[in-house]
């Protein structure tokens, strides 16, 4: 169901095998967006963590009981999901780290990272934002 949603939704994918927890490979658990429109046309780092990574793996994990763990590719567009991979608190950190994409809409405008010689994460990212399993996300 995931594959024929995330056609309609994303775009092009593709199941493929991919690293479960244990470290152990899941056979036909994963699911690669080759090319993920949401990513692209907002053209923001923000919106992505914010708006679909974090929500979602949130939801397959609460709501579901089935650990997923999305990664982006900011460059190629793709988007990994491994189900079956609890997300792991660096992966979440780096995510969140992750500095504005040079078509983003508001870059400049509400980031000062480009004053210093190092990226700092995009302005719009939430810190706050978790993918514990023991926080939910609806009230």
């Amino acid at each position: 169901a995931t594959f024929m949603a995330g056609q309609w939704l994303m775009g092009e994918c593709e199941i493929n095998d991919v690293e479960v927890d244990g470290g152990t490979i899941g056979k036909d658990q994963g699911v690669l967006v080759k090319r993920c429109r949401f990513l692209e046309e907002s053209g923001c780092a923000s919106v992505c963590v914010n708006a679909c990574k974090i929500p979602t793996q949130n939801f397959f994990i609460q709501d579901m009981g089935l650990p997923l763990t999305m990664t982006p590719d900011y460059e190629t567009y793709e988007c990994q999901f491994s189900f079956g991979k609890t997300p792991d608190t660096e992966g979440e950190l780096d995510a969140k780290a992750t500095p504005c994409l040079s078509r983003c809409p508001t870059a400049g405008g509400l980031r000062k990272w480009h004053e210093s010689s190092r990226p700092q994460p995009c302005s719009l990212m939430d810190p706050d934002l978790t993918t514990s399993s023991s926080t939910s996300t609806t009230e």
